[in-house]
């Protein structure tokens, strides 16, 4: 049967999307995805999810993105689903030592039962029945109830502070070498037999920090909790858009001129500029693998954004996708995205396999959508928590771009920076 979708007015967007996240997390798979009222460029949905499903993939790297292509192929409909950076070791040939105890797959994607479009004006309900007005009646009926604060008593560190600034040390041997120009190294923090309520982690993390691609996102007893500021790969018809950042300056909420010098030095900085201008150009080849010559073109570089825990540093770089490309054409060129490698790509990726400590797994792969005529959003997963209600295992990883001029202590500092939103949502003291 072909889905079809009805429109129900809303009248108060917060108390909706609670109820309509609530609603989707009682499914054993399901993908929510919240743009918290922002409107940057590329924006589509305020927010959007799938839930239930009706074909499911889950693929290991080898020829996973293979299997994906097929099961795209076969079903001409929405799928949700995830890129883990691990599908390195299928894009790049990179032999994996690490584990991943998240439990994610490399790559899973699912055509759902049910789809959510959620807008200012009401909620768009596609369905493969014609059981569309009993769900929004179940979804406007859901009662949210109260949880207490999320507190977790002990967090490990897989990599101290001492070994982090030997490891930069060494990284910037490498870069003296001429083998890279810049790496983004990053490390783990865990806590083994902890129990969380997934749901209201998430609403805490994304009330202290919320930011334009945030993610709940469940696939069976692995969960992500995810507010991350960073678009990987966006297309619209047949342009591709990327938003890579490097860049990051904490803010200052309770001095608006002080807030607002913190921004300027942002803008100024020598050092993040360089930074980001490499990233910019290894998006720029990247698309150029993909897209027609001379189609290829930054819009906006070195621009600042504003966000509620952090200034950023965001470039978009755009191009025009040739003829007969299919998804997985896409992936295979442009993924991982390189605000979370480093430059030159592939040597950087063989390096972060010898340095880091974990798997990535999904931490900076990616989360989002596909529709049936082949558009898709896709984010950078960062500023998340990972948890496998299984195991009963959470993690959250952090990490910045390695440079020659970096300071060590600094970007230890920046690390732990990023993970603040994310220890306030846990109850975690630094």
């Amino acid at each position: 049967m072909k889905r079809t979708f009805r429109s129900f007015p809303i009248t108060d967007l917060s108390v909706t999307k609670e109820q309509m996240l609530s609603w989707c997390s009682r499914f054993n798979i399901c993908s929510f995805l919240d743009n918290q009222q922002y409107q940057l460029q590329g924006h589509s949905y305020e927010c959007l999810a799938g839930c239930g499903t009706v074909d499911v993939l889950h693929a290991n790297a080898g020829n996973a993105l293979s299997q994906l292509q097929h099961f795209l192929n076969k079903n001409n409909d929405w799928c949700f689903g995830h890129l883990g950076y691990d599908l390195k070791s299928e894009t790049d040939r990179i032999v994996l030592t690490h584990i991943d105890y998240s439990g994610f797959a490399d790559l899973s994607f699912f055509v759902p039962q049910y789809v959510l479009q959620l807008s200012e004006k009401g909620i768009s309900i596609g369905s493969l029945s014609d059981n569309h007005e009993k769900i929004f009646d179940e979804i406007s009926q859901t009662e949210i109830g109260s949880q207490p604060q999320q507190k977790i008593s002990i967090i490990q560190e897989r990599v101290s502070r001492d070994e982090y600034i030997h490891t930069i040390k060494k990284i910037q041997e490498h870069i003296l070498r001429g083998d890279c120009y810049e790496l983004n190294y990053c490390m783990e923090f865990f806590s083994e037999q902890v129990f969380i309520q997934p749901l209201q982690v998430y609403q805490s993390l994304i009330k202290i920090s919320p930011n334009p691609f945030s993610a709940f996102y469940k696939i069976n007893d692995s969960i992500l909790m995810c507010a991350s500021p960073e678009r990987f790969l966006q297309k619209q018809g047949n342009k591709l858009l990327s938003q890579p950042i490097k860049g990051t300056l904490k803010r200052n909420r309770q001095n608006q001129v002080e807030d607002e010098q913190l921004k300027l030095q942002l803008q100024t900085s020598e050092k993040d500029k360089s930074e980001n201008v490499m990233v910019v150009d290894l998006v720029r080849n990247d698309l150029s693998r993909v897209c027609k010559e001379g189609s290829v073109t930054v819009d906006e570089l070195f621009a600042v954004y504003s966000f509620p825990q952090v200034h950023q540093m965001i470039s978009s770089v755009s191009g025009e996708i040739k003829d007969e490309i299919c998804f997985t054409d896409l992936i295979r060129a442009t993924f991982p995205m390189g605000s979370m490698t480093g430059a030159p790509k592939r040597r950087v990726i063989q390096l972060i396999e010898q340095y880091e400590q974990s798997k990535r797994g999904l931490f900076s792969g990616a989360v989002g959508y596909i529709t049936p005529n082949g558009d898709f959003d896709f984010n950078v997963v960062i500023r998340s928590v990972f948890y496998n209600a299984a195991a009963n295992y959470l993690s959250y990883s952090v990490g910045s771009g390695i440079t020659f001029y970096s300071d060590a202590e600094k970007e230890y500092e920046e690390c732990l920076l990023k993970s603040d939103a994310i220890c306030s949502a846990l109850g975690i003291s630094k």
